[in-house]
């Protein structure tokens, strides 16, 4: 005959860790607050650049998205996402989930909270919903500043679109808007899965935070191999830049469905690998 386990009284698997306590706790860490001012700071930072770089270019004959960035508050924020998505949102993002476990086990806090006793699962979880919010915050924030400082430093007006010059009116660009900083949530979430799941494995957050950094870096240099072929469509970092389709003439939805596929794939996968390791693994930190 199987003893019962003795569990105390008013003790709920339900009431542990609540994401309100979670959600203060990572706030009030120095690197939340350290990432969202750099953030939040950069879209003035191009602003004062383009300010002071006025008039020293001379005539530009193309239509890239730099060139186009002082049109309107719309363009502006467009090429302050094109140049922060491929590394600055990374590491903003690999920061916040790749922090979640292994910065428990590197203050040997983890056995403590384990031993509350917040179940593993609970404890994984709400950690990270926590961390996948803070990483959307953080990907949100960045387009949302930018249309601000864009709107103050080169006024609000329609966008024009790189490459063509076709313009397309401001009340129209906006649902498009959204649907690009949509799509930069969801082409992040593979990075955030792989600091995740590296969180699980290693007791060092720089270690998890550098290890989905460097996948970046690594699918990056092996997207510019053509002779791979078809095989690059498959690498996280491949379809990065397909929200840039959302501001053609007809939006082009191809390529942002392939990349969203290949992005919510590998997320899958590398969260229940994470959830496996995580209830097998010795705590001892």
């Amino acid at each position: 005959m199987n003893a019962e386990v003795p569990v105390a009284n008013g003790y709920s698997a339900r009431r542990t860790l609540p994401l309100r306590v979670e959600i203060v706790r990572q706030f009030r860490r120095r690197r939340t607050l350290v990432m969202f001012g750099l953030l939040l700071a950069l879209p003035w930072v191009l602003v004062v650049a383009f300010k002071l770089g006025a008039g020293q270019g001379g005539q530009q004959n193309t239509l890239r998205l730099s060139d186009l960035a002082t049109e309107s508050a719309l363009n502006f924020s467009a090429f302050t996402l094109s140049v922060s998505a491929s590394f600055l949102l990374v590491v903003a993002v690999a920061l916040f989930c790749g922090d979640t476990v292994a910065g428990e086990a590197s203050w040997s806090s983890l056995r403590y909270l384990l031993a509350a006793p917040v179940p593993r699962d609970r404890l994984l979880r709400q950690k990270l919903i926590v961390a996948l919010g803070y990483a959307a915050a953080a990907v949100i924030s960045l387009p949302l500043m930018s249309l601000l400082a864009g709107t103050l430093g080169f006024g609000w007006d329609d966008i024009q679109v790189p490459g063509t010059g076709e313009v397309i009116p401001a009340a129209a660009a906006l649902p498009r808007f959204a649907i690009v900083i949509g799509y930069a949530l969801v082409s992040q979430l593979v990075v955030a899965s792989l600091a995740f799941l590296l969180s699980t494995a290693t007791d060092s957050p720089l270690g998890a935070v550098g290890g989905a950094v460097g996948l970046v870096i690594v699918s990056s240099i092996l997207q510019a191999v053509e002779a791979l072929g078809v095989v690059r469509e498959f690498l996280p970092t491949f379809w990065t830049s397909a929200w840039l389709d959302a501001f053609a003439p007809e939006i082009e939805w191809s390529g942002m469905i392939k990349g969203a596929a290949v992005s919510v794939t590998y997320s899958a996968i590398l969260i229940a690998l994470a959830f496996r390791r995580f209830r097998a693994k010795d705590i001892v930190s």
